[in-house]
């Protein structure tokens, strides 16, 4: 059985504690509709690795699959999380095509704002996809951690954190931010 912490399996809430943390996750009977980072810049505290006293965890198939994949990938196992199903119901075009474009975009693999609002059919349009991933709803699963600013700097991020936990999740991946090393000037011979 998992170790998570029961909130109330009948509104579909659940907080999950991981090695990177206590995420909480919130349901529909069509996917994840929230997640909630923990704030990846402090040490996680440590879990008590059992259910809430009395509790069962009786949850749907796909967030038994969903919970296990992510206390996995904090971890270290790598996961893009594309399988997982998602609720993006109620969204408008745009940020729906903006989230399942970069759901697209694999585990240790970045995308500019501008190349994913390019690939989302919404040329021209990177700040509106900055906004979007601001707003969104299901981090991680929707991985808007893997979409960086132009020039590969990291931009930035709406979870607890910010920009450091941005950076923190990109490197858990194995994606390398820091600048190359400097040109050689000159050769002396």
């Amino acid at each position: 059985m998992l170790s998570l912490h029961m909130m109330s399996v009948e509104t579909g809430q659940i907080l999950l504690p991981t090695g990177l943390g206590v995420f909480f996750l919130g349901w529909s009977e069509s996917g994840i509709r929230r997640i909630i980072l923990p704030d990846l810049t402090e040490k996680p505290a440590p879990s008590r690795g059992h259910t809430d006293a009395g509790e069962t965890a009786s949850l749907p198939d796909f967030m038994e699959e969903a919970c296990a994949r992510i206390k996995a990938y904090a971890a270290g196992a790598r996961d893009d999380f594309a399988s997982v199903p998602v609720d993006l119901s109620g969204l408008d075009v745009f940020r729906r095509a903006i989230y399942e474009t970069v759901r697209k975009v694999g585990c240790g693999e970045t995308v500019t704002y501008g190349e994913l609002c390019q690939r989302a059919g919404f040329p021209g349009k990177p700040r509106e996809t900055g906004a979007a991933l601001g707003r969104n709803p299901v981090p991680l699963i929707v991985p808007c951690h893997r979409v960086l600013a132009a020039g590969n700097r990291p931009g930035g991020f709406s979870a607890p954190g910010g920009v450091a936990s941005k950076m923190r999740l990109l490197a858990h991946e194995g994606v390398d931010l820091s600048p190359p090393p400097p040109a050689q000037a000159a050769f002396v011979f």
